[in-house]
């Protein structure tokens, strides 16, 4: 494989959260080791940050490019101020100092023979070819000025370090300078160090990069790593014009980034040109890294010159996002996630190309593993469960999501045999039929998505459920489950890929164990097609959020309002009401607000519902009309847009049902939403005119199920307004193609002086199942 620099888009916000741990010596120095993962690149507390001469240069390469370094100062002095001990390897001399004395020689020359040079001699006048050291000794000065200027706005203090290849083979200056950076890291100063291009001798070749004991100066790639070698340092990041490492050219079809690099691929690689300014390239940069890495300090290469991901770049790397490549003497025994995508999208299209029967036949081998081996199942969960009780990090509604029970277990397995039947006529339906003319016929038929990344927290009754809904669908499936199920997921995932592996489809479904971060995850847009989230709205929402290229079916918050209309008859309302609330006030379609009708307040209605939430000891909360009727009301909500997930629930007033459905539109997240009447005239303008997933006439909010509606189960409930909305099943996870068969027909036989004529006659649409390789 090869490595070569390439520019990419980076979105990812700019946030950096202060890490207790960096305090205290990291662990990973005190026991001389580097992070065996990007995660724990959060405890780094002393950071070399190596800027290349493309990151600090302008594009003409003479002046500084002053927006960057800006932003890296700003990300320095911001890890600064949380504790950490930041040095700043730094290029740019040469650049400044070529500037400057540009400047001065254009100034210097006679202004009368400028004068009656002629204009067009004037834009040709040249100026002499500047030597380097000549112009990094212009050049320092105002380097240092420039980051002394930019860092006391963030109240931060400097100081210059100048070295030479001789200042780290000598023992005396090279303990002078360690001596004199402690002092500086001891006294919160940020040292900016850069070998003293005016006086240091031409590069050695081949000198470099003996041993651990070893390196030539050569570069500031070189310098980098020697210098966080021998202060200890816990990261190296290295930022250039390269994005990282890739494991063939950027320009081809397949080139991918490499997201860890282990010391053993090395020999695999060969190097591409090096960046447009400075001494080092991409080899340099591999070198100086192993090197590094060999002598305890992590490693990771990042551009450092893309707009859109400069502003963060260095504090994204220090949270352990994926940015650009870390190097890593500890490969993992599993594959990366990306390696689990290729393998699923893979395993995905021969899943696709089954017969439905075929896919049944999986379907109902897993629903029967879920009975057959529910002793092993259960016994996993316990684990999970006791585990959870004892770090008494999960709430009570969150245990019971987690909890399984072989009720439970046999009500995944009636679920997953109504999958199996809804399958044999899902993918390859054809949807439209027309003759667009004579021999040229046109199919709409019904394909897989592709590749599908599901990510839900304490839920693991969720992994059997959508792994069923993928395989009848035929897509592919990475499945991310949250901790707190680990056990549970893992047996559960056996059974899945033992019951794939009937037709040989066993990759088809992924679980995701690794530390991969969701928005990690969420950022494989040329692997990943949609990702479904299920859990907390916090979880929807961050989602949302990191997933800037691949949509995410599902909803943020589930707000649902049982409005109960003046016409209500009280034993309904008092099931509905109850059965809303208190079935499973952790769903997300449990009530969240009740909405009454004015006539009804002060009537044994009303008290009733007022007796039955007591009794049932959930906590109301009154809005600000119904406040006001009160004398002594119970505390006032806070916000009517509220999703409470427990034994709580706002009551509010309103005056007719067209206010209902104005309140529900203004504060609901148009999820499910009751009318509660025997009015059939209120009820079906209210069915008509309310804009939610689901509207629901005297019946309970609970209902907006996969499995209650039919559907055998579902991947998760959706307030979108395209593709699926409402509890999403089989059809959800659908989308179409479009099939058109031919006699040697062209465009051109239709035009004006063409022999063709359309005919676009629909015809019947039989069932023809098409195998096919869909995605």
């Amino acid at each position: 494989m090869e490595a070569y620099p390439f520019l990419a888009s980076l979105s990812l916000c700019f946030c950096c959260r202060l890490v207790t741990c960096i305090l205290s010596v990291s662990l990973a120095r005190a026991n001389g080791n580097s992070f065996a993962h990007r995660g724990e690149l959060r405890q780094a507390k002393r950071i070399v940050v190596k800027l290349g001469s493309a990151v600090v240069t302008r594009g003409d390469e003479c002046g500084l490019a002053l927006g960057r370094l800006a932003s890296v100062v700003e990300q320095v002095a911001m890890l600064q101020n949380q504790g950490r001990e930041m040095m700043i390897v730094t290029s740019g001399a040469v650049a400044f100092g070529k500037q400057r004395l540009r400047h001065e020689i254009l100034l210097s020359q006679s202004v009368r023979q400028a004068l009656h040079s002629g204009q067009n001699q004037l834009k040709d006048m040249s100026v002499p070819v500047l030597e380097a050291r000549a112009c990094a000794a212009a050049g320092q000065s105002g380097l240092m000025a420039l980051y002394e200027a930019m860092f006391t706005q963030y109240s931060t203090c400097t100081a210059q370090v100048l070295v030479t290849n001789l200042d780290f083979h000598d023992d005396q200056k090279r303990q002078n300078l360690n001596s004199t950076l402690q002092e500086l890291l001891r006294m919160n100063i940020v040292p900016i160090i850069n070998t003293n291009d005016a006086v240091v001798p031409p590069p050695e070749p081949n000198s470099d990069l003996q041993g651990v004991n070893v390196i030539s100066i050569k570069d500031n790639d070189s310098l980098a790593a020697r210098l966080a070698v021998e202060m200890k340092a816990d990261l190296l990041i290295a930022l250039s014009d390269v994005e990282g490492l890739y494991d063939s050219p950027p320009e081809s079809d397949d080139a991918k980034l490499i997201d860890i690099f282990y010391p053993g691929d090395q020999q695999s690689i060969t190097y591409g040109t090096k960046s447009r300014v400075g001494l080092g390239g991409m080899e340099a940069k591999v070198k100086a890294a192993l090197w590094a890495l060999q002598g305890g300090t992590s490693v990771v290469i990042a551009n450092g010159t893309h707009p859109k991901v400069t502003g963060h770049v260095i504090t994204d790397i220090v949270e352990g996002k994926k940015v650009g490549t870390f190097f890593s003497e500890v490969k993992p025994a599993g594959p990366t996630v990306e390696q689990q995508t290729e393998m699923a999208r893979n395993s995905g299209r021969t899943l696709a190309a089954l017969h439905p029967d075929q896919r049944g036949v999986i379907i109902c081998h897993l629903a029967d593993l879920l009975v057959e081996k529910k002793e092993e199942i259960l016994a996993a969960n316990k684990t999970d469960m006791d585990l959870a009780a004892n770090a008494g990090q999960l709430s009570s509604a969150l245990l019971n999501r987690l909890s399984l029970s072989p009720a439970k277990l046999n009500s995944l397995a009636i679920g997953l045999r109504q999958i199996a039947v809804a399958s044999q006529d899902s993918v390859g339906r054809v949807l439209r039929r027309t003759r667009v003319a004579h021999n040229l016929e046109l199919e709409q038929i019904t394909v897989p998505i592709g590749v599908l990344l599901v990510i839900f927290e304490a839920r693991p009754d969720c992994l059997p459920q959508v792994s069923a809904l993928a395989i009848a669908s035929g897509n592919a499936l990475l499945a991310k489950g949250g901790k707190e199920a680990a056990n549970t997921n893992r047996v559960l995932h056996e059974l899945t890929q033992e019951a794939l592996d009937i037709h040989g489809v066993k990759e088809a479904v992924q679980l995701v164990s690794t530390r991969e971060e969701v928005e990690d995850l969420c950022r494989l847009d040329k692997m990943i097609d949609l990702i479904i989230p299920r859990g907390s709205s916090e979880l929807v929402r961050n989602i949302q959020r990191a997933a800037k290229s691949i949509p995410v079916l599902g909803h943020s918050e589930g707000i649902c309002h049982i409005y109960v209309d003046s016409e209500a008859a009280i034993d309904k309302v008092i099931k509905i009401v109850r059965d809303s609330k208190c079935d499973y006030p952790a769903a997300c379609n449990a009530m969240e607000t009740l909405l009454v009708h004015r006539d009804i307040l002060r009537t044994t209605l009303f008290d009733q519902i007022i007796d039955m939430l007591r009794t049932e000891r959930v906590k109301i909360h009154a809005g600000p009309r119904f406040a006001s009727y009160l004398t002594f009301s119970p505390s006032e909500v806070k916000s009517l847009r509220t999703e409470y997930g427990d034994l709580e629930c706002c009551i509010e007033v309103v005056d007719s049902m067209q206010e209902a459905i104005d309140h529900i539109h203004r504060y609901g997240s148009s999820h499910t939403d009751v009318i509660v009447t025997e009015n059939e005239d209120t009820a079906e303008q209210f069915l008509q005119q309310l804009d939610s997933a689901c509207v629901f006439w005297n019946a309970s909010s609970r209902f907006a199920d996969g499995y209650r509606f039919g559907l055998g189960a579902e991947v998760g409930i959706s307030t979108a307004r395209i593709h699926a909305r409402g509890p999403v099943g089989l059809e959800g996870l659908l989308t179409t193609k479009w099939v058109l068969r031919g006699d040697g027909h062209t465009a051109a036989d239709f035009s004006e002086h063409g022999t063709l004529k359309y005919l676009h006659e629909n015809l019947p649409l039989d069932f023809i199942y098409k195998t096919l390789f869909f995605f």
